[in-house]
């Protein structure tokens, strides 16, 4: 099963105010394991980004000044391949839907629906009640630092990132899905279909009775004395006195 995480940095909160994506992360999850990533800085097409902004990801106008629009086809274009029908998981999804819609609606595409978007913090707040469950509380609750992320470079500036956010929610989305158990356990679903992504057909594996009666040896009666000729030079410690008779 095919899922791209996604995760937008923006130059504020207000997606219907007028406030543009500067930067998208994707990465590929196939049955639960991450696979490719896409990762683009995106122009805002002359908006602000508020200093307060900037210390979150540490993306600034005169960075970006160079980066392309959202409409160039290397990010809307090579973005839309990169979903193509998969779902799309998000942490609190709706705030990067709306966003990117907004850009979508604004170069006349369709906007994407919300039953495209699985939104981890709606999963987070069913199975952890009354906790914190923002992506840094997560992200502590299962020991990400053990899996290599720096989680205390992220209270620093700029310590947040599109593609760094998105990494760290797929591990995260991994074990809100139960863990590693069940990505082995989709693994097993996939490994029980009989045909490999070249169209190539296996043959099942076919259990055979155990015989009612053992085959004859097939030891001759020279084989057999030469062997017990050997046994009893080994003297009688040797580990085959132990299985005569």
């Amino acid at each position: 099963m095919r899922e791209v995480v996604f995760d937008t940095e923006t130059t504020g909160r207000e997606a219907e105010g007028g406030d543009r994506i500067v930067e998208i992360g994707c990465v590929e999850l196939i049955s639960l394991s991450p696979g490719e990533t896409l990762q683009r800085y995106v122009n805002p097409a002359g908006r602000d980004i508020p200093d307060e902004v900037v210390r979150v990801h540490g993306l600034t106008n005169a960075f970006l000044s160079n980066k392309p629009l959202f409409k160039d086809p290397d990010v809307v274009d090579r973005l839309m391949a990169f979903f193509g029908d998969s779902p799309i998981v998000a942490h609190n999804a709706e705030f990067d839907r709306k966003f990117l819609n907004a850009e979508l609606v604004r170069l006349g595409r369709a906007p994407l629906p919300q039953d495209r978007f699985i939104d981890t913090l709606a999963i987070a707040r069913k199975k952890f009640p009354g906790a914190s469950n923002s992506l840094d509380a997560l992200s502590r609750r299962f020991q990400l630092d053990k899996a290599g992320f720096d989680l205390g470079d992220r209270k620093g500036p700029g310590g947040h990132g599109a593609l760094k956010d998105a990494r760290m929610l797929a591990e995260i989305y991994l074990e809100l899905r139960g863990g590693r158990e069940q990505r082995l356990a989709l693994e097993a679903e996939e490994e029980d279909n009989p045909e490999d992504a070249a169209g190539v057909k296996f043959e099942p594996i076919v259990r055979r009775e155990r015989r009612l009666r053992a085959l004859p040896p097939r030891l001759t009666q020279a084989e057999a004395e030469a062997h017990a000729a050997l046994v009893a030079k080994l003297g009688d410690g040797a580990l085959w006195k132990r299985y005569e008779g």
